[in-house]
This record gives structure tokens, C-alpha cells and sequence, in this order.
């Protein structure tokens, strides 16, 4: 296998924005099987609750008071608001709300929300150009393999670097998606992904903030505007991904080229993709479903003294702020999760509301929590153990928490998420039509009629 952990720059690599571009540009519609296809709308369908359910958060009412600043034409829908915007606007907003609940779908090879970025970007082209739903889908599952293909190339170098690797992969995703619904040729995707690798976003050091979803909404923005520059005949390096001073040498340590070339047009990395029960970063959903898992064997949090968390060095790396000031910081606590999980048995958006995360009884569960790092524990799992105050011990080893591929949420799961997001900003009745043109999406001959539902 062709990987270089070397700081040397690779001299040979294949011409993989080529052969992306080429991918993108020819393959042909619904080229993939059934179970791929039904795997777009589901990843739809989960992006699509997260926008609206977020679409009344302060972060995207700052959002939509900065860009109407620019007096946008109304060319697009905001997700669950009455305001239109241009598309590279709608492309930013609705990439900020689909990820701000940090309830967005996960490929869990890379940590990357893929959809955030991809939809965000070719929902609002589609809706100004009236693409059919059959373009749409194409696109998504196109923009989706190559953000994630690429992420394959350079995870974990690139991450531990401090990337946010969804904005950075997230602006090629969005790239391809749109030269896709644009019928860009090969030779002008290949420009759209190389403008689009010269704009990639987002660092770690912003989780916890509303910048942290800013990431993919810019990825989203960036990668529609390179589609559109490239169509005009705007010109890149035609090797911006792989060249020594490329993207993926640039922002990485290691680049493993055949994580895109192999079985490109084959294996399709939405298959991948899984959907959060719980809203918060995925690396604490063990121990969430741990403590769901034990608060159903009679754990409480008046009756616990002690819960003992042996975890993967990530979920502290990542999640470990033992006292969250907001919700926000929140979704990157293990300590809220637990908690949230002891007390209400869930960890949907509710239990990250401000007022939840700095609530008494809340905060002195999360400081009974201790977590101690154990690298022989995969990253996916956990081993909690509740001390009760009249000393009885009760364990549970989460090896696959619920979302995850081996216990995956069934259609049944996104619909009642979607719900639970949806009614309260659109209602049950819109909500309801939502859903089912979502499923339907496919064959929709114009994607206004469900953007008319969704706003």
C-alpha cells in the first residue's frame, strides 16, 4: 500500500484530481446499487432535520443578520426560515445549522460530516438552477465519495494536526457535488477541485464555539463558488490535490493515494455514513449509551457516588472539558454526556441547552464522573463502571454504541429524529410532507416543491 509517513514530499504521486475529476464528471447517474442510493436519502433526509432544527439558534441569526449585510438577491431558502438569500449565502447558513446541533451524519473512518458541506452547497445550486431530485442525489453521492476518499488519504495525520478535516475535505465534496449538478467535463471539474483545494477550512481549536460550525457552512460556500469559477473558465493546477505543494502534501503527513484510486466507481463511501442518536461529538456516544444502559438497571443520579469511565485517549483529547460553561462546550464534554444520560436517559439537543448544562443537579452528576484513559479500549468503545452509595457495583462495556455501523439507526430512528426537530419550527403537517418528499427525492422532476416545505 502506498503510504508515505515522511515529511518528504512525494514526487510521483497519480494524478488523483484528474481521476476524481473524471469519477465526477462521467459517472453515470445511479451508478451505485439500491442499498447506496437508500443511503443518499437517508443522509438527506438526517441533514436536512439538523438544518431546520437549528435554524432559530443565535448562531444562524448571526449568521443571517451578517450576510444580509451584502443586500443578497433571493435566490435561495434558509432550512425553517421565511428568509432568501443568494446561493453562496444559503450554501453558508444552512452548512452552520445542519452542523451546529453537532447532530450531523459521521463517516466513521474519518470523523468527517460529510453532508454539512455536500448538501449545503448543491441543494442551494439545485434550487436556483431547478435541478431534478434525480441530479440532486447523483451530485450528493459523488461530493460525498470524494470528500470522504480524500479524508481517507490523509486521516488521522491530518486531524492530529489540528484540521477540522469536515471543512477541509469539505470544500472538494461541495466542489465536485456542484460541478456535478453543473455538468461540468473532466477537464473543468478538475479546475472546480483544484480552486477547491486552495480553500480549505476549519481547526480544531474552535470546537466548542459557534466557528466550529461556520466550518462546513464555508467549506459549502467555497466549494459552490469554485464549481462556478471553473465554469466561467477560471483556472487552477491541474494536480492541486496530490503535487508536493498540493493539498493533500501540504496539509498532511501521511497520503495514502490508494485510498482514492481503489475500487473509485465501486465502493461508495456513503455506505459508510452513520447518524447520531445523541448531539454532541461521536467519541462520547459510548459512554452516553453506557450510562442510558445502566440508568435502566436502576442508576440514578441521587444513588450513584461514583462513575468510573476507561476510555480511548481521543474522547479526552476530544471531549474532555470536565465544566462546560454552555451547551456548546457541552457537546464536547464526557462528563455532560454522562450525566445527561444518567438523568434524562437521552442526550438529544434539550440536554445541551444552556440553562441543562449549568443546571445543579446536572453539574453534580458530570463531577462524579472520572475518566481514565486506556489505549487497549478502541475508540468506539467504553467500559463504565457506577459506584452506588450503598456499594453496589454495576459495569457496562459499550463496544459499539447505538448509531454506530453495527447498531445502525433504522429509518424508522430518522424519522422520529427528524420529527423532533422539524415540528417545533415547521409543524406537524409541513413536517410530515417533508419527510415523505425526502424519501421521494429521487424522483422529484424539481427539488422547489420540497424546498417550499423546508422554509
Amino acid at each position: 500500500m502506498a503510504v508515505n509517513t515522511k515529511v518528504e514530499a512525494d514526487q510521483n504521486a497519480p494524478a488523483v484530481t484528474r481521476i476524481l475529476a473524471e469519477f465526477v464528471a462521467t459517472h453515470p447517474s445511479k451508478g451505485w446499487s439500491d442499498a447506496v442510493e437508500h443511503e443518499a436519502h437517508r443522509t438527506f433526509l438526517n441533514w436536512l432535520g439538523c438544518a431546520v432544527g437549528a435554524s432559530q439558534h443565535e448562531a444562524v441569526l448571526a449568521a443571517m443578520r451578517a450576510v444580509q449585510v451584502l443586500e443578497p438577491a433571493a435566490q435561495a431558502m434558509i432550512a425553517g426560515r421565511q428568509e432568501r438569500v443568494d446561493i453562496g449565502s444559503a450554501a453558508l447558513v444552512n452548512g452552520i445549522s445542519s452542523h451546529l446541533f453537532d447532530f450531523d451524519d459521521t463517516h466513521l473512518k474519518t470523523i468527517i460530516h460529510p453532508a454539512g458541506p455536500v448538501c449545503s452547497a448543491v441543494l442551494a445550486l439545485a434550487e436556483h438552477t431547478g435541478a431534478s431530485g434525480r441530479q440532486l442525489i447523483d451530485a450528493i453521492v459523488l461530493g460525498i465519495d470524494v470528500a470522504c476518499r480524500i479524508g481517507n488519504t490523509i486521516y488521522p495525520h491530518h486531524y492530529d494536526r489540528g484540521w477540522h478535516i469536515t471543512g477541509s475535505t469539505g470544500s472538494l465534496g461541495a466542489a465536485a457535488a456542484c460541478a456535478r449538478l453543473l455538468g461540468l467535463n473532466t477537464d473543468k471539474t478538475a479546475m472546480a477541485l483544484g480552486i477547491a483545494a486552495s480553500q480549505p477550512v476549519g481547526l480544531r481549536e474552535q470546537f466548542g464555539t459557534m466557528t466550529k460550525p461556520f466550518h462546513p457552512g464555508g467549506a459549502a460556500r467555497a466549494g459552490l463558488m469554485s464549481a462556478l469559477l471553473a465554469r466561467e473558465g477560471f483556472t487552477a493546477s491541474p494536480r492541486a490535490i496530490e503535487a508536493p505543494r498540493g493539498f493533500a502534501q501540504v496539509v498532511s503527513t501521511k497520503f495514502d493515494w490508494n485510498e482514492i484510486t481503489d475500487e473509485l466507481g465501486q465502493r461508495f463511501e456513503i455506505s459508510f455514513n452513520a447518524y447520531k442518536p445523541f448531539a454532541c461529538g461521536i467519541v462520547i456516544h459510548p459512554s452516553i449509551d453506557a450510562c442510558v444502559q445502566l440508568r435502566e438497571q436502576g442508576v440514578t443520579a441521587d444513588n450513584l457516588e461514583r462513575l468510573d469511565l476507561r476510555v480511548h485517549s481521543l474522547v479526552l483529547e476530544l471531549t474532555g472539558k470536565k465544566e462546560p460553561a454552555d451547551g456548546l462546550q457541552g457537546k464536547f464534554s464526557v462528563y455532560h454526556g454522562c450525566a445527561a444520560g444518567l438523568i434524562f436517559g437521552r442526550a438529544s439537543e434539550d440536554e445541551y441547552d444552556d440553562a441543562i448544562v449549568n443546571r445543579e443537579d446536572v453539574v453534580a452528576t458530570r463531577r462524579k464522573v472520572v475518566a481514565v484513559v486506556d489505549d487497549t479500549i478502541d475508540e468506539a468503545a467504553v467500559e463504565a463502571t457506577a459506584t452506588l452509595k450503598d456499594g453496589k457495583r454495576l459495569q457496562v462495556r459499550v463496544d459499539h454504541a447505538i448509531g454506530s455501523l453495527q447498531r445502525p439507526m433504522t429509518d424508522d430512528d430518522l424519522v422520529a429524529k427528524f420529527a423532533a426537530m422539524s415540528v417545533p419550527v415547521l409543524g406537524e403537517e409541513k413536517t410530515r410532507q417533508l419527510i415523505q418528499q425526502c424519501w421521494d427525492l429521487s424522483a422529484a422532476g424539481d427539488v422547489r416543491a420540497l424546498v417550499a416545505q423546508a422554509s
